[in-house]
């Protein structure tokens, strides 16, 4: 067996089947149509069910495998320089929850996400319930002159939930969603209040990172100087060696710390001519 198909934490048919009755007998609906997603989800079983939900279902073993995975972000971050800012979650119900609130409070900020309708419990699964965004295209299914478009509008989502003292914490390409020309940001992870300012380096390195393959490094900093100050910029670069290290990032980090170190140089310049004139 391969190690994927070991830790993912398939469910099974019968646990999938209570399930499914559940929501049926939750939402009214006699009868449910449930189409499971071709994703390469490692911590959920995701299906969308009458075309209108979108529905996680999360075992044991999925919590136990975030545990992990938070174990190895925390160890990245300090390479960083950094304390850890990724926390786990003890159960699968706490990890549907937390998606769910902070789908929530995201939406509370005017950014687009799914729709957040429960989260609950069925024995010793998580379920997580949101809206279904039909007809979405990932980020990086765009071509290049619309992610090009479209950046500016990224970092600028960012910094909505920057502003509001929270961080996404798992920005990537797969989590950018694009809708009749809109962003959608999905899959929120969990940090802890005292490492937000180090998570939202942490999230502007990620940005980077996802945007440098899709319109290259000048063109990702660019957008990203649109929302963020050239300091903000230095800060996260710290952080790009471990995102580059991650195995759902691959992008050039050589390009993007030149790129960085362009416009700081310039900045510097630019700087010193102004306190000469003064």
């Amino acid at each position: 067996m391969e190690l994927r198909q070991l830790v993912r934490g398939r469910v099974n048919w019968p646990d999938i089947e209570r399930v499914v009755r559940e929501l049926a007998d939750r939402y009214d609906r006699e009868t449910m149509r449930v189409r499971f997603l071709d994703a390469d989800n490692w911590l959920s079983t995701p299906m969308v069910v009458d075309d209108d939900l979108f529905v996680k279902v999360i075992t044991r073993q999925n919590t136990l495998v975030h545990t992990l995975f938070t174990t190895g972000r925390n160890l990245g971050a300090f390479s960083a320089g950094t304390e850890g800012f990724f926390e786990r979650h003890e159960t699968p119900y706490e990890m549907a929850r937390h998606e769910l609130e902070a789908t929530r409070r995201v939406r509370e900020l005017g950014v687009n996400a799914p729709e957040p309708v429960e989260a609950f419990s069925i024995g010793d699964l998580g379920v997580l319930v949101l809206e279904y965004l039909p007809e979405f295209r990932t980020l990086d299914e765009l071509d290049r002159e619309d992610i090009s478009a479209l950046a500016p509008s990224l970092f600028d989502t960012l910094r909505t939930i920057h502003d509001a003292d929270l961080a996404h914490g798992d920005l990537r390409a797969e989590n950018v969603l694009v809708r009749d020309g809109d962003l959608y940001v999905i899959d929120a992870t969990n940090v802890s209040d005292d490492g937000r300012e180090s998570a939202r380096s942490y999230d502007l390195a990620s940005a980077l990172a996802a945007l440098e393959p899709l319109v290259g490094a000048a063109d990702a900093v660019d957008a990203a100087l649109t929302s963020y100050s050239t300091t903000e910029l230095l800060a996260a670069r710290r952080f790009l060696d471990f995102v580059a290290i991650r195995p759902d990032h691959d992008f050039d980090a050589a390009a993007l710390n030149g790129e960085l170190e362009k416009r700081a140089t310039a900045t510097d310049a630019s700087d010193g001519v102004a306190a000469t004139e003064e």
